[in-house]
């Protein structure tokens, strides 16, 4: 599993694991954990980064609605990926 770090506003670096990744209309969204154990906390970040720049720059979704919507998408994928392996 990919492991990616996060650079927070004070300049602590975190590290998360990439479960899953999607893009809808036009924005790119990771699903990470804190951790492999059952015990993991879950985030959805987007890319918030204009397109000509060269790094990537999320920012944690906090919008109810969009968090939502994209929650069912990475649900659907992960019960796809699920199915796949039976």
């Amino acid at each position: 599993m990919e492991k990616i770090k996060f650079q927070l506003e004070d300049g602590t670096e975190v590290e998360f694991y990439v479960e899953e990744q999607t893009r809808i209309g036009g924005t790119a969204y990771l699903l990470v954990s804190d951790s492999l154990d059952d015990e993991a906390t879950a985030y959805i970040f987007k890319d918030v980064s204009a397109e000509e720049s060269q790094e990537a720059c999320y920012e944690m979704v906090e919008d109810e609605d969009e968090l939502q919507a994209v929650f069912k998408v990475f649900e659907q994928m992960l019960d796809d990926d699920v199915d796949l392996e039976m």
